[in-house]
């Protein structure tokens, strides 16, 4: 008897996949309409996304098929939807992501910045976190953990030591540091929500006592929870950013570009650096207790081991030695990036989007992810060396020229496609929603709500999905979510961006399990950590995520967007004409 169910258990996946899509059969059969056939579709993939039945790039895939057979899309409608602008923002940022790391250029930064902040306790973590959100805001949050967390346990190690210990003296370095970072994962790593590559753990110290032991944990927690709130800064910094800009874009077309790179960094900036102060506070007072004194090395103790920590960070820093022409180039790129990006549209003055590249009703037709693909593709053509003839390595006598910045084999190692085809997928079901009436549908139903006071919504909301992503992708969270939300925002005479930005926000907030994500799982990989200490941490701070994504969205969000009135772009047909008193112009942003 316990063989068979072991055997059930083992083939659980494929009986899964193969009655799933039978036990909801009778949804299409007895209501044969196209609304229900695309919520046979949602509902499926929604199954598939939750269980991990099939691979989460898989399951994206379902759209392609399913919709031409059931009449809701023809093949090249649906095709069109998995590889539209924001899909292109998000290959062209990884590009310049995946040439910061291939160049080294983000643990100089990290480096760097921890010599000005210096060793204390609680500097030390605030200076992790601050270093851990920012290079998270630009590159991958996997990777930016993989790297943080090795240094951040070299250090411990020689503030851990005894005083009269030798070590201390010399600040011995860490073997961790030389790890290699994994191929960068936004926020999707494979089936089992387990990272492919994970540096190896360093060992734990039985010597440490329990004070020494929190500070540990503390620390693991502060690089991993950083690398989350980080990533929501930046349009690009983590993949539900891009999912919402993509879903406004489809079931909006006329929204005149209202999330733009500017225009999120001008709303989720502020927002990530509260949370990560308040959640700099929570662990300090969690892990270092409430002697604030002590925390902040006031009093002169502990000064041999703090010596030895920063030459540690002192000794790695002069190991990279001087900046080298590519990290040099790469810099300046990236520069430029941010700089461009910017001032395309920034919404208070012109951009060069719309004096340089205008139509003719003068509306710019450049996009942020037209400027992220062509620094991209300068990457491939900039060489890593001040141009110049250098020796073939294997033959002296012949000559070559020096590599460039990026190369294909380092960008398709590094590059998470399956990423861009669950883009694809959600865009597609967005669109299928719109074009079989299920959103009108939803709409209709969800017209009760608009009894309930706006700000109750939103937290409701927020702490719906901050509870549904701790167990599912962020991204397929958000691809379910934002449809519907749309929908009611319409139903209601709501402003979409209302519920549908602080939603987006609240799908980063995975703090409480190690399996919610990969930054997560690389914590708990480095030992000293029980499921229940990351629990406790991140149960308070999702209830502070959500409190300080509440006081953003009720607040500074509703002089960017407008969020007071009922826009006109959200006026796509009849279903909300009881909302035309609202209406306001479209002068939200100006148009790309």
């Amino acid at each position: 008897m316990a063989t068979r169910w072991q055997g059930l258990w083992a083939y659980r996946l494929y009986l899964l996949v193969l009655f799933l899509p039978i036990v909801l059969l009778p949804l299409p059969i007895l209501v044969p309409t196209k609304e229900a056939y695309c919520a046979y579709a949602i509902i499926l993939m929604a199954l598939f996304w939750c269980t991990e039945a099939l691979p989460l790039a898989v399951t994206a895939f379902f759209p392609l098929f399913l919709f031409p057979m059931m009449g809701i899309m023809d093949a090249s409608e649906v095709c069109i939807e998995y590889l539209k602008d924001s899909n292109i923002l998000f290959i062209g940022g990884l590009l310049v992501a995946i040439a910061v790391e291939h160049w080294n250029l983000h643990k100089r930064i990290a480096l760097r910045a921890l010599l000005i902040i210096g060793v204390r306790p609680a500097l030390l973590i605030l200076g992790f976190m601050m270093v851990t959100a920012f290079l998270s805001m630009w590159i991958s949050n996997t990777a930016t953990t993989a790297m943080m967390l090795p240094i951040a346990h070299a250090v411990l190690e020689q503030l851990h030591l005894r005083p009269n210990s030798k070590e201390v003296e010399e600040g011995n370095s860490n073997p961790t540091f030389e790890l290699q970072e994994p191929s960068p994962q936004k926020e999707e790593p494979n089936n089992g929500k387990v990272p492919t590559a994970q540096p190896t753990p360093s060992k734990p110290r039985t010597q440490q006592n329990a004070e020494q032991l929190r500070f540990t944990q503390g620390m693991s927690l502060c690089v991993c929870y950083a690398a989350s709130i980080g990533g929501i800064a930046t349009l690009t910094g983590t993949t539900p950013n891009l999912v919402l800009q993509g879903q406004i874009n489809a079931l909006f077309p006329d929204n005149a570009n209202v999330v733009n790179f500017a225009s999120w960094f001008s709303f989720a900036f502020p927002t990530m650096v509260i949370l990560l102060l308040l959640a700099w506070l929570w662990l300090q007072v969690l892990f270092l207790g409430v002697n604030f004194r002590k925390n902040f090395g006031i009093g002169g103790e502990a000064k041999e081991q703090e010596r030895a920590a920063m030459h540690v960070i002192q000794t790695e820093h002069k190991l990279l030695g001087p900046m080298t022409f590519a990290e040099k180039a790469v810099a300046a790129l990236f520069a430029i990036l941010v700089v461009l990006w910017f001032t395309r549209e920034p919404g208070f003055f012109v951009g060069w989007g719309n004096l340089a590249f205008s139509n003719l009703k003068g509306e710019s037709m450049v996009s942020d992810g037209t400027v992220a693909i062509f620094m991209g593709t300068v990457m491939f053509i900039v060489p890593s060396k001040i141009p110049g003839l250098i020796q073939h390595p294997e033959n002296p006598r012949k000559l070559k020229a020096p590599p460039a910045l990026l190369n294909w084999k380092t960008v398709n190692e590094k590059m998470p496609w399956n990423i861009v085809f669950l883009l694809g997928g959600g865009f597609a079901l967005a669109k299928g929603s719109e074009k079989s009436g299920l959103s009108d549908w939803l709409g209709d139903k969800l017209t009760p709500l608009e009894k309930i006071p706006p700000p109750a919504i939103a937290i409701i909301l927020c702490l719906l999905v901050a509870t549904f992503t701790e167990c599912t992708s962020n991204v397929a969270t958000t691809t379910l979510f934002l449809p519907i939300l749309a929908s009611m925002a319409r139903a209601i005479c709501l402003h979409p961006l209302y519920v549908m930005l602080p939603c987006t926000l609240a799908a980063s907030l995975a703090f409480m399990l190690p399996v919610a994500t990969p930054p997560n799982a690389i914590a708990f990989s480095f030992g000293g950590l029980k499921v229940s200490d990351m629990a406790r941490a991140g149960f308070l701070l999702n209830i502070i995520g959500v409190l300080v994504i509440t006081l953003a969205i009720n607040s500074w969000s509703k002089l960017i967007f407008n969020l007071d009135t009922f826009p006109s772009w959200a006026h796509i047909d009849n279903t909300t004409a009881h909302c035309q008193a609202n209406f306001i112009p479209n002068v939200t942003m100006p148009s790309p």
